[in-house]
């Protein structure tokens, strides 16, 4: 049943990497099982987080968290020159807005430092939620990890002046 309680934001922390990693992996090998194979889910989220590796990426990106029920509900990675790097919702707070007000408040940030477009590079699985959010395909993508390769959509929105 979905939840009823507030979304609440807040800046990513240092000791928030577990539970980020912890997150990503749910979400792909639960909510991506649909357009992704058991290999193309390992191979993108493997059993160990190479930690190291998520400190660094989330050092050079903006994060917020989305709390909701006291639980970490989502997460969301952007740059201020408009790219949406990281967008994951936690398998039992997919569809509930979780990822939609984390795209919101990124949006508002990216406008307010004066970016004109956003892109990202979506999943099979986040392309639709990001056509709702009125993003087009750019172009059809192909990622290595490995010897596995994951098929992704670069996809672009202007955005309008603030």
């Amino acid at each position: 049943m979905p939840s009823t309680a507030m979304i609440h934001l807040r800046p990513y922390q240092a000791d928030d990497l577990t539970a980020v990693t912890a997150l990503f992996s749910a979400s792909i090998q639960h909510l991506a099982a649909t357009h992704y194979d058991a290999a193309q889910r390992q191979a993108w989220a493997p059993s160990a987080a190479d930690l190291p590796a998520w400190q660094e990426r989330l050092a050079g990106l903006q994060v917020l968290l989305a709390h909701r029920d006291g639980q970490l509900a989502g997460f969301i990675g952007f740059n201020l020159d408009g790219q949406i790097d990281l967008l994951f919702t936690a398998p039992d707070y997919a569809r509930q807005g979780v990822a939609s007000a984390l795209y919101a408040a990124a949006e508002t940030r990216m406008q307010a430092a004066g970016v004109s477009s956003v892109f990202t590079e979506a999943s099979l699985v986040a392309q639709a939620f990001f056509d709702r959010q009125e993003f087009s395909v750019q172009q059809a993508q192909t990622v290595a990890r490995g010897a596995v390769n994951l098929p992704r959509m670069l996809m672009h929105k202007p955005l309008e002046p603030r």
